[in-house]
């Protein structure tokens, strides 16, 4: 059975028990009578004048045995705002004198890692994808079936590992899942010819593993970091999503050729993941959920049908979502697809060579990975800028990035037969504008979802968006494409029916812009209602009641005064 996190803590918590408090503890509770103190800052700026400054009473607390064990537990880590406690005071030391500040940048380095992993093995089925097809015979709507199949099984697990993620230990629930999928992975590399129904569902047993894992991760640095230091830390996991599948594309490609045999591209990852296991178990921590944000240490967990009823209410998180749907229909579709179609696009009518296909993996994954690189940093900096100013910055940039894509990614496919080089620089931009949203549309889940609700919202977003974006996409536009080449062999008619396929994810480019814009519309008061409830201000049971909480200048930006 998973250990409890008070269990797991325990270490490294102060002695409470016979009243030995720690200083930075004792500091701390006389600090908390201080009528003129300021309790608690949500701002991303500390540049905030008078008129942003609300006070209220602070509601007197009614201390229970769970309050009285935790209440003065310290964060993990503490938030920008050095100036709130002295940064010395609150950090607390480890066996061994190392300050705790170690312990969470090392388990966002492994993360990130693990983050790695997982796309590089969910993408270099793409770069192998040519060789796949003609080892087990199969069209391009069978080949689009691979990626779909991971995909279905990945969206219809991801819920039950929300719900296990906001219950138990998370760390033990990452690590059984990466060894599950590393083994899958492996296993589908030794299925012979004859038997494609069984290696499609070693890659949909693939899709298990990994859902027990992206549920999870982005909680746990929610629950470590908070304000701009979140976003800096999500920024840092994210950019391993497009770098990892640019990596999927080389390593697969280039350990096929170099070993002959695309089997072989398979096998690689399964023993990083090992490592990645062994990572997890000695070094990532399971901190308490909601610490880092000032939480309340009574919030409990509500009903599973409670969650998913309050997210659906949620405006910020379902259009958000939306949003992201579009995204992944786009990059799903690219991701499986772009590699083969510029295959096409410079043959002349025969089958693409094994050398042309390595070429091709190795410039579109470093194609790939610097739009990753700089796409995901540039969002997430324009988005912590900008939001210093206006609260709605974070939806914005996701739209400017969604319409901003939309005439690279037309002109690519318009002149890929013309100019390859030209192709190749239009894809780079039109990547850059769609990874400026991946830091910034999972902040804005865990900053207007409560933290007891936070796994089931990564959840229910991957399958959403998975549902209807990337788990159909590489298979609607293979069934497209197959339809419009009418059972005609030469690959210059499959480059010209897989060109008009992809036009399909131009169209979706503006509609997830469209999404974007609508988020901004309810994302000021859907952060303050979740501050509320994670601070105790609001309760769960009332948190859709928002007549009692009169809005203010800038009601995602307040700063509480105890008086």
């Amino acid at each position: 059975m998973a250990e409890s996190t008070d269990d797991l803590l325990e270490p490294f918590l102060p002695p409470e028990e016979n009243g030995d408090l720690p200083e930075a503890s004792k500091s701390f509770k006389t600090r908390s009578r201080d009528p003129t103190r300021i309790t608690n800052v949500a701002s991303d700026s500390d540049d905030l004048d008078q008129s942003e400054v609300t006070m209220h009473r602070a509601a007197p607390v009614s201390p229970g045995p769970a309050y009285e064990k935790s209440h003065f537990r310290q964060p993990i880590i503490v938030s920008d705002s050095e100036t709130e406690t002295d940064q010395s005071e609150s950090r607390t030391q480890l066996p061994g004198g190392g300050a705790k500040g170690c312990v969470v940048y090392g388990t966002v380095a492994v993360l990130v890692f693990v983050n790695l992993l997982n796309y590089m093995d969910r993408f270099t089925l793409a770069g192998v994808l040519i060789d796949i097809q003609s080892f087990y015979s199969i069209s391009n709507s069978d080949a689009g079936l691979l990626q779909t199949s991971f995909i279905l099984s990945y969206m219809v697990l991801a819920p039950l590992f929300g719900y296990l993620g906001d219950r138990y230990n998370r760390k033990f629930l990452m690590a059984a899942g990466i060894l599950f999928w590393s083994g899958m992975t492996l296993a589908g590399s030794f299925i012979p010819k004859e038997h494609f129904w069984l290696f499609l569902m070693m890659r949909a047993m693939v899709g298990i593993g990994e859902a027990s894992y992206s549920t999870i991760a982005p909680t746990i640095i929610a629950d470590m970091f908070t304000k701009d230091r979140r976003t800096t830390m999500l920024t840092f996991f994210y950019f391993a999503t497009p770098v990892g599948s640019g990596l999927g594309f080389i390593v697969g490609t280039n350990v096929a050729k170099l070993l002959g045999a695309w089997q072989w591209a398979l096998r690689v990852t399964p023993v990083l993941g090992v490592v990645a296991v062994v990572l997890i178990l000695l070094f990532v921590p399971n901190p308490p959920r909601g610490e880092a944000d000032g939480g309340n240490t009574r919030l409990t967990n509500t009903s599973f049908l409670t969650d998913l009823k309050q997210l659906c209410r949620n405006g910020s998180f379902m259009l958000d979502t939306a949003g992201f749907t579009c995204v992944s229909f786009v990059t799903g579709a690219l991701a499986l697809w772009a590699p083969s179609f510029i295959a096409y696009a410079m043959t002349d009518g025969h089958k693409p060579t094994d050398k042309m296909q390595a070429d091709i993996a190795l410039i579109f994954g470093g194609i790939t990975c610097a739009a990753g690189v700089i796409g995901t940093v540039a969002g997430a900096e324009w988005g912590k800028r900008w939001k210093k100013s206006d609260p709605t910055a974070d939806p914005l940039v996701c739209a400017i990035g969604m319409l901003g894509c939309t005439p690279f990614l037309y002109f690519a496919l318009l002149l890929s037969r013309t100019n390859i080089i030209v192709t190749y620089v239009l894809v780079l931009l039109g990547e850059i504008f769609l990874c400026l949203n991946w830091t910034l549309v999972a902040d804005i889940v865990l900053y207007v979802v409560i933290p007891t609700r936070r796994s089931t919202a990564e959840a229910v977003q991957i399958v959403i968006c998975h549902l209807l974006g990337d788990a159909g996409s590489p298979y609607l536009i293979g069934i497209v494409s197959d339809a419009l080449a009418s059972g005609h062999d030469n690959y210059i008619i499959k480059y010209q029916s897989l060109k008009n396929a992809l036009f399909i994810n131009t169209f979706v480019c503006v509609i997830g812009g469209a999404f974007f814009l609508g988020c901004a519309f309810f994302i000021v008061g859907d952060r303050a209602r979740a501050d509320r409830i994670t601070r105790g201000e609001q309760t769960v049971q009332n948190e859709d009641d928002n007549s009692l909480f009169p809005p203010v200048n800038d009601p995602g930006r307040p700063i509480d005064v105890v008086i």
